[in-house]
C-alpha cells in the first residue's frame, strides 16, 4: 500500500469559493507546516482524524499561524486557514529583512533571526523558512536551537517576529533622533520607496 502525498509545504488557494462565487478578502500565501493523523479509540473501534498546522500570508509583511482539526484533511486544512487568517498581525520590516536580532523559545524550541544584506536570501530550515517566506521577508539568517518539532518552532517564529520593534518606535521611546539612532534607516526607506 502506497502512501499518499506529503501534506507540508506551499499549497495554492483556488479562486473559487464552495459555491462557485470568488472567496471575500484579498488572496494569501498558505502554506502547511505539519500534518498529523491521530486516532481516538472508542468502544466501537478507532477514529481517525487530522490536526493540521497552517502559515497564511500576503508576502507583504503580514502572517498568522492557525491549526485546524477534522476527520478529513480538507476541512482540517480549511479550519487552520481560518484560524490563521483571524490570528493575521504585521511584521516591521527594513526592506526585505527585520530591523534586529532576536530570540524567542516556545516550549523546548529556540528559534534566532538576524537581519542579512539585500540578496542573501531566506537562510532558514523547516517552519521557520514557510513562516518568514509566507510574510515576505526575503533577506533573512535564522536558526532552530533544541527541539525540531514543527508546532513548536512555528509558534516560536511567531513569537520572534512578534517581539521585533521598528527603530522609529525604539527612538520615539528613547526620545532620540531615529537618524542619530540608527544612521543608515534613512537610505534604507529611501531604498524601499523606489522598490514600491
Amino acid at each position: 500500500m502506497g502512501r499518499g502525498p506529503r501534506l507540508t509545504g506551499r499549497r495554492q488557494p483556488s479562486n473559487q469559493g464552495r459555491d462557485g462565487r470568488q472567496p471575500e478578502g484579498p488572496q494569501l500565501d498558505v502554506r502547511v507546516i505539519r500534518s498529523n493523523k491521530v486516532f481516538k479509540t472508542h468502544k466501537g473501534g478507532k477514529t481517525a482524524s487530522w490536526s493540521i498546522l497552517v502559515v497564511v500570508g500576503d508576502n507583504k509583511g503580514q502572517m498568522g499561524v492557525g491549526m485546524g482539526k477534522a476527520r478529513g484533511i480538507p476541512d482540517a486544512i480549511r479550519k487552520a486557514e481560518e484560524a490563521a487568517r483571524k490570528n493575521m498581525f504585521s511584521i516591521p520590516m527594513i526592506g526585505t529583512t527585520i530591523p534586529h536580532e532576536v530570540t524567542a523559545r516556545f516550549g523546548s524550541s529556540t528559534v534566532v533571526l538576524k537581519p542579512a544584506s539585500p540578496g542573501t536570501g531566506v537562510k532558514a530550515g523547516s517552519a521557520v523558512r514557510q513562516c518568514l517566506e509566507a510574510a515576505g521577508v526575503h533577506d533573512v539568517l535564522a536558526k532552530c536551537l533544541g527541539s525540531r518539532n514543527g508546532t513548536n518552532v512555528a509558534y516560536a517564529t511567531v513569537k520572534a517576529v512578534k517581539e521585533l520593534l521598528a527603530p522609529e518606535a525604539i527612538s520615539a521611546k528613547r526620545s532620540m533622533d531615529v537618524n542619530e539612532l540608527v544612521p543608515w534607516l534613512a537610505k534604507a526607506r529611501k531604498e524601499e520607496a523606489d522598490h514600491a
